[in-house]
């Protein structure tokens, strides 16, 4: 098996699995259950069977997502505050 499940996804899947496992359990419903048990044990082994049969990942591929952008201020302070 390998993984094709990225590290944020990973996390993502085990949060949302334990929610839906959660409500499963207090409505005693045995499809909550089951689907959040799934989307746990996908998180947890990193491995998704719906990924895989369709041939995606999510995994990283060494692709750094850089966020630390400048903005300027076009507009003088005068002009920014006015309504």
């Amino acid at each position: 098996m390998k993984e094709n499940v990225g590290k944020i996804d990973s996390y993502l899947r085990i949060t949302g699995g334990l929610t839906i496992l959660g409500i499963g359990i207090s409505r005693n419903s045995n499809l909550l259950i089951g689907l959040g048990s799934m989307k746990v044990a996908e998180g947890i082994t990193k491995f998704c069977p719906i990924l895989h049969l369709l041939g995606k990942s999510t995994k990283d591929d060494g692709i750094t997502l850089n966020f630390s952008k400048n903005f300027t201020n076009d507009v003088g302070e005068d002009e920014a505050f006015d309504s």
